[in-house]
């Protein structure tokens, strides 16, 4: 049983504004409900467009002494704040479970790690934000290249990793100089509440780490479109980035968009057949396959094809649904009763051109959970192939020679995440290079690093989250250039005015 009882820890409300949680006055409320009993379990108050200005107005005021503290500084606080959040893991592994349903050894082993691992990173990148050596370009000049931070930083995080997706958006931000305002979903406020929390108790300064927990058409769109919003930052479907980009543009923000993913996972008749059975099994339903990277789309080469799609199956039938917080639990339910709903119908639609393998069924439960399921014999441009399904559904398809394999892979609009899994390294080095996506694995799916960027291509967005890489999205680039000869009247002075 879980021990985190978030109607009491957040009775003061879901909206952390200046270094205390506040209740919403939107006039509006929301229950959270636990996806695998559906019982609800918070209740609270919208944010409404009074609340995003007030965490506006206290990020726009902590920004100049949050920028103008050395990269020293900050890079203590983001140490003391991987510490914090290392000392308060197990509640927020509950917490993450609670909210998202996802088993508690997920949340443990993945989510909660990964993230304190991604604040010890950028509280080691923050003493690295240099701009290009000083030189002498023009022979009359020394140029050098400054970074600076943004400003107030307005981002909106999805609910299948709530405190991850907090972490993505928050740390690169505040570790470049810049202040902050996060939306989490509705659905998922734990977290993000606890994150911001827990960078208060650090000695992050107030005002630098806001919360604002509200509608997406109401506390979204007017955090996106607010003036004093130097930045957006946006994870999420790829139809809501889109609406993001809209408004985002009209006041000429910077806009980084992390979107929707159909991930392909390719299998050359050279792999390891029991590797790579495992491997799409763990990485189709990582989260109940509610992840933008996770293998969607299975292209295997045709002397493997029966066998792949046999283990796969065979394999997906073993996997534990129950309780979050059992330790055994493999799989928890999907997100909320209408989201499973949503999944099942792509499976039932496609029982008219395809063949379900094995699941294809949610669970006789009062939780929304929904079986592991395998598709095969489907046509490429079919929905199940096309659509981001964001669910436990892995569809598989057979392919001949590489190049088709490839083109395959490549044939939606997405291009978040791929694998390839092949024993030659000439076949998987041209998988890495043909695959147009922001990453691809080779004989893995799934695991990312602090140190690597995540960002995709075509629909799937532009941008990147962790690395060192992401301080080009939360970074203004500013050329200074210093005159270095006293010199009144310049050469170039003739083009404008006089002769030489």
């Amino acid at each position: 049983m879980h021990n985190f009882q978030a109607q009491d820890h957040f009775a003061d409300g879901a909206q952390y504004i200046a270094g205390r949680l506040t209740k919403g006055t939107s006039g509006a409320s929301h229950a959270v409900v636990d996806p695998a009993t559906g019982d609800e379990v918070y209740t609270y108050e919208l944010a409404g467009t009074d609340d995003v200005d007030a965490a506006v107005a206290a990020a726009a005021e902590a920004f100049p002494g949050w920028a103008g503290a050395t990269p020293g500084e900050r890079s203590d606080a983001l140490h003391r704040f991987a510490g914090v959040l290392a000392e308060r893991a197990e509640e927020i592994a509950q917490a993450e479970s609670l909210q998202c349903g996802k088993p508690i050894k997920l949340s443990r082993e993945f989510d909660v790690p990964g993230t304190v691992d991604n604040a010890a990173f950028f509280a080691g990148a923050a003493r690295h934000l240099q701009g290009q050596s000083a030189g002498e370009y023009t022979g009359d000049h020394t140029s050098y290249v400054r970074r600076e931070a943004i400003g107030v930083v307005g981002s909106i995080a999805p609910w299948n990793y709530p405190l991850q997706m907090a972490a993505w958006k928050v740390l690169p931000a505040i570790a470049a100089g810049n202040t902050i305002v996060l939306k989490p979903a509705e659905l998922t406020p734990f977290t993000s509440l606890l994150f911001a929390q827990a960078a208060t108790e650090a000695g992050i300064p107030d005002g630098v780490v806001n919360i604002v927990t509200g509608a997406g058409k109401v506390a979204g769109e007017h955090l996106v479109g607010h003036p004093d919003v130097a930045m957006t930052s946006f994870t999420g479907s790829t139809g809501v980035g889109k609406r993001v980009a809209e408004i985002a543009t009209a006041t000429v923000k910077r806009l980084h968009l992390e979107l929707g993913g159909k991930a392909p996972f390719v299998v050359f008749d050279d792999a390891d057949l029991d590797a790579a059975v495992h491997g799409a099994v763990a990485g189709a339903l990582i989260n109940s396959g509610q992840d933008c990277t996770a293998a969607t789309r299975a292209y295997v080469q045709r002397p493997l094809y029966e066998a792949f799609v046999q283990g796969v199956a065979d394999l997906m039938e073993s996997v534990r649904l129950g309780d979050p917080f059992d330790p055994s639990t493999d799989m928890g339910p999907l997100i909320s009763h209408a989201h499973r709903d949503r999944v099942a119908g792509f499976v039932d639609r496609a029982r008219s051109y395809a063949r379900v393998v094995t699941g294809g069924e949610a669970l006789q439960h009062p939780g929304a959970y929904y079986k592991p399921t395998l598709i095969a014999d489907a046509a490429q441009d079919s929905e199940i192939v096309q659509s981001e399904i964001f669910g436990p559904v892995l569809v598989v398809l057979p392919f001949d020679s590489d190049d088709e394999g490839i083109r395959l892979a490549n044939d939606t609009p997405y291009g978040l995440a791929a694998s390839a899994w092949s024993r030659d390294v000439f076949r998987a080095n041209r998988a890495t290079r043909d695959i147009k996506a922001g990453c691809v694995w080779v004989n893995d799916h799934i695991p990312i690093l602090s140190e690597m960027p995540h960002g995709g291509y075509k629909a799937s967005g532009y941008g990147k989250d962790m690395s060192a890489y992401s301080f080009e999205e939360y970074t203004q680039v500013k050329h200074v250039m210093f005159d270095n000869t006293a010199v009144v009247r310049k050469d170039w002075h003739r083009t404008i005015f006089g002769d030489r």
